[in-house]
Parts: C-alpha cells; structure tokens; sequence
C-alpha cells in the first residue's frame, strides 16, 4: 500500500486513532513496533491519525513506508482568522491524506452540527484529503430503537448539502458512543446491520459512491473482537483508539484482517 491508494485497494484497513496521547520518544516507539509488525500482514493496509504538533514527526518516520497518515480534524474554513484552527493545507503541507471528521468525542464537546461537519468533509475532499467521516448513536438512542434514524439524519445531512458524490472514495466509521472507550463494543450482528443500512442509505444517493465507499467500525475494538467484527465482509476495517497505544495489541488487531 501507497499512502496515496489505499481507499482504492481491496485490502481492509486498520485506522489507529491516538487521540490525546503521544511524545516524541512514544510516538517513534509506537511507529517502529507498527513497521515491524506489520511486515508480514500484506492484506492489512494502515493508516496513523497523530495529533497536530506530530505531523511532522509521522511525515518523517512514514514517508517510505507502507503506511498512511493523517490528523484527527481540521477547519471548515481555508484560512482566516480563526485562532487555534488547523485547515487542509496545513494537514497537505506534512503529508497527510487522511483526516477523522465528526469524532464523537469532538462534536459532543464542542457541540459541533452536523452541517458543520457535513462542510469540514467537503473541505477535506476538496483539498485530496480521504475523510474518515464517524457516525454514531447514544445508548439512549440504541435502546429507544432510533439508531438508524440517527444515523441516517447525520448521512442524509451531507447528501443534502452536497449530493450522493460526495462519499465517493470517502471512509464512514460507525462508531456507536456508547461503545467508545467503554469496553463494551457492538456484537458483530449490530455492527453489521448498521454497516448495510449505511450502504444502502449512501447508495440510494449515488450507488457509485456507495460502491467505492470503505465503512469501518470503530468503538472498543480489541483483539478478542475484531477477529469476529473483521471477518465479517460488511465491515472494511476499524478505527481504534485505546489499542492502538499498544503495539502488541495493535497489531494482533491487524492479524484479525481474514487472508484474501
């Protein structure tokens, strides 16, 4: 895998997430076991999200390699005076292609809409960046029965704004929040349910789009789960967070990607 390509090979892709965390001396640590890992899993493409002030250090450690990276946000806006905000070229400028957008953790604390992350999307689309668009329902939402109207409000608010086209070559994450950071992850049969309505909810936009979309699934993924959840052929690979500051687990995550 290229960092350019990976959107458009058949492989399944494992999306680490660092969050909040990370060092200069942490990140290479983590970075270099990743590599080494990795040399034997062909059929496993992986991409870093790092936080901003370690762009550069990824662009470094990445740059020959195998894996991609990218950030965890970026700006609606191209430029301006918006103090604290990171635009797309910014994120081009060390390299990166891909960028997480509506991250639960982001949009709750900082009551983002979903126009506002409906035009961070086309944004980063605009600018080359692969979008790593996350969807997701409450706990609330999921036992009241309404997580695929929820869901569906937050896709069908970017194909109203900006039409079917606009999931082309996109990545959606289903990451239900109840399921974040909690230890508690969807059973392969929620997951999958939810990964084909998205598909079809796509796809009764644009069937195209819907074709060249990758879904992941992303909330407490860890080695024990993911082998269920990545065999599964709905699901295209993961979004992890908490594992991924785990070399060995980390990698046993990728091992669960099924050999073609």
């Amino acid at each position: 895998m290229s960092q350019a390509d990976s959107t458009t090979s058949s492989n399944k892709i494992v999306v680490a997430n660092w969050k909040m965390h990370g060092s200069l001396a942490l990140n290479q640590a983590l970075i270099t076991g990743y590599l080494h890992g990795l040399q034997s899993l062909p059929q496993t493409d992986v991409v870093v999200c790092v936080p901003y002030p370690y762009l550069p250090q990824a662009q470094s450690l990445l740059s020959s390699t195998r894996l991609g990276w990218g950030a965890q946000n970026l700006a609606k806006y191209e430029q301006g005076a918006y103090t604290g905000e990171v635009g797309a070229s910014m994120l081009q400028d060390f390299g990166a292609r891909y960028v997480i957008i509506g991250h639960s953790e982001r949009s709750t604390a900082y009551c983002e809409s979903d126009e506002n992350i409906a035009e961070k999307m086309m944004v980063a689309k605009r600018h080359g960046l692969t979008p790593i668009l996350c969807v997701g329902e409450t706990l609330l939402e999921r036992e009241a029965g309404v997580m695929e109207r929820v869901v569906g409000k937050q896709l069908e608010t970017i194909i109203r704004l900006f039409g079917g086209e606009a999931f082309a070559g996109a990545i959606v994450s289903y990451e239900p929040i109840w399921a974040i950071g909690t230890g508690l992850a969807a059973t392969a049969e929620q997951a999958v349910a939810m990964h084909q309505f998205i598909r079809d909810t796509v796809a009764s936009a644009d069937k195209s789009a819907s074709a060249s979309l990758k879904i992941l699934y992303g909330g407490s993924v860890n080695p024990q789960n993911a082998v269920q959840l990545l065999n599964q052929k709905e699901i295209d690979g993961a979004l992890v967070g908490r594992c991924s500051l785990d070399v060995e687990q980390f990698i046993k995550i990728c091992q669960a990607v099924p050999v073609k």
